[in-house]
């Protein structure tokens, strides 16, 4: 869902709410200016409590954050490549499209009603002749039509009328003019143009136009006009057609509710109290808007950490040029900010050459379009070899590329193969990726590398031999583990039973999190906590973490392979040192230790 339906959505369903909760305790009282503010503030809330942002407030309250998690548990997609089929009519699309078609239709049709009526209040505006009655400009109607208003022109036949109900028709229609009735009339309009096909939205607007006759018809006979005879004197326009839907009409129907009101006893002066009710209401709907918020970026904030293909993880963990730090030497260290250091880092990055290429820099190049339009971007323009598809290769392709300063992609390269013509299959598609927004490093635009692991996966009843898939693609699989270059295991190497140190880097069943997928994102975007000393000093950047997941799904040998303070090491070492048991992989069908490089993002708002 689109944060734009979202927020539609969101409108509807607090329309909806709000003209249950007008019902349930305005609709039969005569307090006609508070509900005449409720009504209003009903549909200005309506368009604004989407939009407020009280995500820090919800972050703070362990329920709330207990809740976001709840909402962000449904199942993140995962881009994988699969061979062309058949093409097969897509009836969600279909339906979708049709909707979408259907919703325009009607809105355009309302829209055109709108400006007609519109233009023909304006239209009779500079055909009728002015004249004043009572000492109020007025505009005098051609043919026997019932009076209206539309902010200050008055509207009314005079033959029709005798002279004391011209009399109440003015007093009527100037309580319209100056209490800029027509701006209501107006909102209730719009509001049912865009929002036509919510029924509730309808009630509303009959709710609104019917106060603002209540309201005008009580300064009537608070002037002293008898209530008896401007009562009879509604029964005899109801006959009268109105020149316009869109004005305030003297005879607006039903007339029975506006002589119920008029007769009415007055309510009581304790009931304006129950309007203090709607204050908690409005509070709860702007709850529940920031926690889909909160769980929208605690998805978002979960698949950057991860370094998953969507947010195009660029990091090849090298331990012959990182230090191995043990856990306990970073854990325990809180290294002040070194100024000299700092000043010389910046010096340096004002003027980058072009031949450094950085790995992790403070804003991260970003597809055209986002993570989303990448995804897209590789779903329709991979294409499955049919050599490939024959003797039944499948894996996952790891391709590098350098985003220049300008955009543009250069340096492509095959990290991981796992056939020729699926890594070449591989390297024409990046290779054609349009320019990239570039990532920068203190303002400045700089040289970034990726790395962007592309699935390709089969689909049927029966799938490839262990030892013919080099990179395995489980739907469990969260993370990529990248190997390490010195490493000297074999990927997916056959289990010795007499080696029972032996650590896997690739196996037929990778390890998974408790709760797999959603479960490890949860617990990564909720365990880490930004160190303060790192805000400070404005640090960040990815941590790679390697770990080894043993056969009893306990993690050992955690260290660090790539660093960016100390203090954000340790952070990354500590949640992932405290992480659960693993499920442990699987080799033909025996549990073996896999080891995992886990890049955390670490990113400052």
């Amino acid at each position: 869902m689109t944060p734009e339906l979202a927020y539609f959505l969101k409108i509807n369903v607090a329309i909806a709410l709000f003209y249950a909760f007008y019902r349930l305790f305005f609709h039969k009282d005569t307090f006609f200016h508070w509900r005449r503010m409720a009504l209003l503030c009903f549909f200005a809330i309506s368009l604004l409590y989407p939009l407020l942002n009280i995500q820090g407030w919800i972050k703070a309250h362990e329920p709330m954050v207990a809740m976001a998690d709840l909402y962000a548990t449904i199942i993140l997609p995962e881009q994988a490549v699969t061979p062309l089929q058949e093409p097969a009519m897509n009836w969600q699309e279909v339906i979708i499209q049709f909707a979408k078609i259907i919703y325009w239709s009607g809105m355009l049709s309302l829209a055109t009603r709108f400006f007609v009526q519109l233009g023909s209040i304006i239209r009779l505006h500079f055909q009728c002749s002015k004249s004043k009655i009572q000492g109020v400009r007025v505009h005098l109607l051609k043919k026997e039509t019932g009076p209206f208003s539309f902010f200050h022109w008055i509207f009314i036949h005079p033959q029709s009328h005798t002279e004391s109900e011209i009399s109440e028709i003015i007093t009527h229609e100037e309580t319209h003019v100056r209490q800029y009735h027509s701006v209501d009339v107006l909102i209730s309009e719009i509001m049912c143009i865009f929002c036509w096909f919510n029924p509730f939205i309808w009630l509303m607007k009959r709710e609104v136009r019917g106060n603002l006759e209540y309201l005008a018809d009580h300064h009537v006979l608070e002037t002293g006009h008898d209530s008896k005879s401007y009562q009879y004197h509604l029964l005899g326009l109801a006959h009268h057609k109105a020149a316009a839907n869109l004005s305030n009409s003297f005879n607006v129907l039903p007339l029975k509710n506006r002589i119920k009101m008029m007769n009415k006893r007055r309510t009581k002066e304790i009931g304006r109290t129950k309007y203090l009710m709607f204050l908690p209401l409005a509070a709860i709907l702007m709850i529940v808007s920031n926690i889909e918020m909160v769980a929208r970026t605690t998805e978002k904030f979960a698949k950057e950490m991860m370094g998953q293909a969507t947010e195009k993880a660029a990091i090849q963990a090298e331990t012959t040029d990182i230090p191995e730090l043990p856990i306990e030497e970073i854990q325990g260290t809180t290294l002040p900010l070194d100024k000299q250091g700092k000043e010389m880092t910046e010096t340096q990055i004002k003027s980058v050459p072009d031949s450094v290429v950085f790995q992790v820099v403070e804003e991260m190049p970003d597809f055209p379009g986002g993570a989303q339009a990448l995804m897209d971007y590789l779903s329709k323009n991979v294409k499955y070899p049919a050599e490939a598809h024959a003797i039944g290769a499948q894996g996952r392709v790891i391709v590098s590329f350098t985003v220049k300063k300008d955009g543009t992609i250069a340096d492509t390269k095959v990290e991981r193969s796992v056939n020729p013509y699926l890594d070449k299959e591989a390297m024409r598609v990046i290779a054609a990726m349009p320019k990239w927004k570039p990532g920068k490093q203190r303002g400045e635009a700089v040289n970034v590398k990726f790395t962007v692991p592309v699935a390709f996966r089969l689909t049927g009843p029966e799938l490839p031999k262990a030892e013919e898939v080099k990179q395995s693609d489980m739907d469990e699989v969260v993370v990529v583990g990248y190997a390490a270059k010195d490493d000297p295991t074999p990927e997916g190497g056959s289990v010795k039973g007499e080696n029972e140190d032996e650590v896997f880097t690739v196996v037929e069943a990778m390890p998974k999190f408790p709760g797999g997928q959603a479960g490890l994102f949860q617990y990564l975007a909720r365990s880490i906590k930004y160190p303060v000393i790192a805000q400070k000093s404005k640090e960040q950047g990815r941590v790679i973490i390697q770990m080894v997941i043993g056969k009893d799904g306990s993690l050992s040998n955690i260290k660090v392979l790539r660093s960016v303070s100390p203090s954000l090491d340790a952070e990354a070492v500590r949640v992932v040192g405290n992480m659960p048991k693993w499920e442990p992989g699987m080799q033909k069908g025996q549990p073996v230790s896999v080891k995992y490089t886990i890049p955390i993002v670490f990113r400052l708002q």
